[in-house]
């Protein structure tokens, strides 16, 4: 089973709607099942599975206290990926969810305050020793400040080699819980989070190695977050 986090200090950086994107993209390539779990107390990636029709991915809950447990359930229920949603903010929860992780995706706007502001995110990354990719995200084609960005951002880890531009249909597909490779929009959006996705499997390809229960334990008091609770219930 892979794990991968989703993280950025920053608010508005994209990383809810990309977690999910990229949670659809790897059940349609096969990489499934997928797994989602929503440690923002916002919970906005609970909310958008909410509103989904389909069944996949599937969503889990946890508390941060069971996280080793839960995520054992998990593997040993089949599911084969993990993606995690975190808090704007650097909080002892995304610490022991980089903990447990195989990769760090951290999603970051093409502008000075974003690139800033994921200095924090990075530090605690790598203090952890865990992998991370940088995805440059709500990028205006063809704007300087884009590949300006990603060379900044090349200069702390790996750059993604896939660029997501800003295009409404990216927030429009997430009100009624759905993805942009799920409507009938322009199909550049639909092509990015594939050869995202791709990425980013090649990427766990690399990185991976045997997880255990053991690695996640932990004593923190119970948060928010999301013990595996499979297929959609006719209740939800």
């Amino acid at each position: 089973m892979r794990i991968v986090a989703f993280a950025s200090q920053k608010g508005g950086s994209g990383k809810t709607t990309i977690a999910g994107h990229i949670a659809v993209q790897a059940e349609r390539a096969g990489a499934g099942p997928v797994a989602i779990i929503d440690t923002d107390p916002q919970g906005s990636l609970s909310d958008w599975w909410n509103a989904r029709q389909s069944e996949t991915p599937v969503f889990a809950q946890t508390f941060i206290s069971r996280l080793g447990e839960d995520l054992q359930k998990m593997r040993d229920l089949g599911v084969e990926l993990v993606i995690f949603d975190t808090p704007p903010a650097i909080t002892a929860t995304i610490e022991q969810v980089i903990r447990v992780c195989d990769l760090v995706v951290i999603p970051t706007r093409p502008s000075p305050h974003d690139l800033r502001a994921a200095g924090a995110t990075v530090d605690l990354v790598e203090n952890l020793g865990k992998p991370l990719v940088f995805v440059v995200n709500g990028a205006t084609p063809r704007a300087r400040i884009t590949a300006e960005a990603a060379i900044a951002l090349s200069q702390h880890g790996t750059v993604a080699p896939v660029t997501v531009h800003h295009r409404t249909e990216f927030a429009a597909s997430m009100i009624d819980g759905r993805t942009v490779m799920e409507l009938a929009c322009n199909p550049r959006s639909a092509e990015e989070i594939t050869q995202l996705w791709d990425y980013l499997a090649d990427r766990l390809a690399r990185y991976a190695r045997p997880a255990t229960a053991e690695s996640a334990a932990d004593h923190a008091a119970p948060r928010p977050g999301a013990a595996y609770a499979g297929p959609r219930s006719e209740s939800a």
